[in-house]
């Protein structure tokens, strides 16, 4: 007995000094009318050695590097009694106080106004935090606790929505760094609508929907019985839900027009900010994300890279394996609105067209593989930078570019093994995400091998269209379910765009200039017939044909005046000289897909068959 009441004794010492170990923040807003939060930090148990603190530079869901550190000032540390300390800023978002007590108080002002998933906004109505680009933290103190508390929430009528853990006293818990930085947390006066989803098991979990927005409780009531219902259909891709910790997951919700806009999935939450005046009226437009992100709480969250593991806030995290992470998501994400009836068939297959396109008809695919792309991220995944990049030609997204390779093997299983993607993904489910074992390109070949009972099939489908750029025959395999490729403008004239994509989310475009023709501000893209023609970024296009270029819209009439073969003499300058070239026109390349029955062709039973099984809702 005394041996026991020993250990009881040590146990209860032990859980004093861990709970002694935790680093506690305190957020208040006495100028939130100006984006400004006032946050404390304090640090108990202190080694004696320097104190290294600083803001992160990734976050997770995220993989270029972002700048949070310049959103932090006024930074002042206190000791025991309050005694003042001597920071010292070692680099731009570094920090160091060499001499202090074992209690450290770190005390510094944050400014937020950009509302989406990766920064921090603060209005008068809301504070959504990205915790990375929101709080400092303690360098070799990674494994500590942290809790949190929000002053000024019921002056400002706001409730907190967090997969942070809720304690007593509007206290709130992450059992170390991991969790605290992947746990996005809104402050506002949402509504909310709840629903349970049972697992085969039995076992039940709670879902919460709370939006931010202009609209009133029926409204949030109606549209989360539709998310609930895309939340269904995920679950039946892999046939459970996962664990998620403390039983609940949030969907944290911000709708106004004024939003940055984003979708950014975390571990039992994902942050969803929309650009839409209110819910009202957009709600089918809306789903989309909330599709693809609650997919995600699967596949990243669980299913998750090797290369992503731990996820460092230090600097870039690069990996191989997006094209998957992500890219079968964005096919999961549309696909699973189809299957909930939320996309008419014929609307899907303008999705599956944006796909198809993506892997046929970019620079960038036909040279470098899904794996490439995947590490191209660290400069493409809303990388900030200032100067123009070449994207148009060197980088395809990984998002489409994955999700065009998960429609051509979902295709593919089902017309060479009587399988499908499902059967697919709950095999990787249960192989590497149930267990939470962090994944590499060759686990994911093998569990297809181990499904299709086929090692020679999955070594030439990865060797072939993971780690290489040779493409499937899309037209053979989407008319086995009854829709056909053809060319967007057949017989039309094509010179391609006068811009490229200059980063996620942006499009260059020609522009005119006082007096002095049409300037051209991105990239062409290689393949065009501008881009064939020698016209680039920096060339002010001046006359086509003998007439002056007033406009963009004036050359694309041009354009369209003319059939393929018809040639378009081009005057233009640059800070070479005076020149002149002739742009060839063509057809253009891109693809629509259609349905047998738009296309005006017979539907047979077996092709019927093939689009219900694929299409059609999988909740049981």
């Amino acid at each position: 007995m005394k041996k026991i009441y020993l250990w009881a004794v040590a146990c209860m010492l032990s859980a004093a000094a861990f709970a002694q170990n935790e680093i506690f923040y305190t957020v208040s807003f006495p100028n939130v009318a100006h984006h400004e939060a006032e946050i404390s930090m304090r640090v108990p148990q202190v080694p004696a050695a320097t104190l290294r603190f600083r803001m992160s530079r990734s976050s997770p869901g995220r993989y270029a590097t972002h700048e949070f550190g310049k959103n932090i000032y006024n930074l002042k540390a206190y000791g025991e009694k309050n005694t003042p300390l001597t920071i010292k800023q070692v680099e731009g978002d570094v920090y160091e106080i060499a001499q202090h007590g074992t209690t450290v108080i770190i005390n510094y002002t944050l400014f937020g106004n950009y509302m989406d998933g990766t920064y921090t906004g603060i209005t008068t109505n809301n504070a959504h935090f990205n915790m990375p680009a929101s709080f400092l933290w303690v360098l070799g103190m990674e494994k500590r606790p942290a809790k949190f508390k929000f002053n000024d929430t019921e002056k400002l009528g706001w409730k907190v929505a967090t997969q942070l853990k809720p304690e007593a006293d509007g206290i709130y818990y992450a059992r170390d760094l991991q969790y605290m930085m992947d746990s996005p947390t809104s402050l506002a006066p949402y509504k909310m609508y709840s629903w349970d989803i049972a697992n085969p098991d039995g076992k039940k979990q709670a879902i919460h929907l709370t939006t931010n927005s202009a609209d009133d409780q029926a409204t949030i009531d109606a549209f989360g019985l539709m998310v609930k219902k895309v939340t269904l259909e995920a679950q039946a891709v892999f046939g459970e839900l996962p664990v998620y910790d403390y039983g609940n997951y949030v969907f944290l919700h911000d709708v106004d027009a004024t939003n940055a806009g984003d979708g950014m999935e975390h571990r039992n939450s994902t942050s969803i900010v929309q650009t839409t005046p209110k819910v009202a009226g957009n709600e089918t437009r809306l789903l989309g994300t909330f599709s693809h992100e609650y997919f995600h709480s699967w596949n990243v969250e669980r299913i998750r890279p090797k290369s992503l593991e731990p996820f460092n806030f230090e600097h870039a995290n690069m990996s191989s394996e997006l094209w998957f992470a992500e890219g079968f998501t964005q096919y999961y994400g549309g696909l699973i609105l189809a299957r909930a009836g939320f996309t008419p068939q014929e609307d899907y297959t303008r999705t599956i067209a944006g796909l198809v396109n993506t892997v046929l008809n970019t620079p960038a695919a036909a040279r470098y593989s899904p794996a490439q792309m995947s590490r191209y991220a660290v400069f493409a995944d809303a990388g900030v930078s200032i100067d123009p990049n070449n994207n148009a030609n060197v980088f395809t997204s990984y998002y489409t570019y994955g999700g065009a390779t998960a429609l051509a093997l979902d295709l593919r299983l089902r017309s060479e093994f009587k399988l499908t993607l499902d059967d697919y993904m709950r095999a990787v489910w249960l192989t590497l995400g149930k267990p939470e074992k962090a994944y590499t390109i060759p686990d994911l070949q093998s569990v297809l091998a181990t499904v299709t009972k086929n090692p020679k099939f999955a070594v030439e489908f990865f060797s072939k269209y993971i780690y290489g750029i040779e493409k499937n025959n899309y037209a053979a395999l989407l008319d086995k379910a009854g829709m056909t490729m053809r060319r967007v403008q057949p017989g039309k004239a094509w010179a391609g765009f006068l811009g490229g994509a200059g980063g996620r989310g942006r499009s260059g475009q020609a522009r005119s200039t006082e007096n002095t023709g049409l300037l051209i501000s991105n990239s062409t893209t290689i393949g065009t017939p501008y881009y064939k023609a020698g016209l680039d970024a920096g060339d002010i296009l001046l006359t086509a044909n003998g007439t002056a270029i007033q406009d963009g819209q004036s050359l694309t009439d041009l354009v369209n005046a003319k059939k393929p073969g018809d040639k378009i003499n081009i005057a233009y300058k640059n800070r070479s000289g005076n020149h002149e070239t002739v742009v060839t026109l063509e057809e253009s390349p891109n693809f629509e897909v259609v349905t047998y029955e738009t296309a005006g062709k017979e539907l047979s039973a077996a092709q019927k068959e093939f689009r219900n099984q694929w299409l059609s809702s999988k909740i049981k």
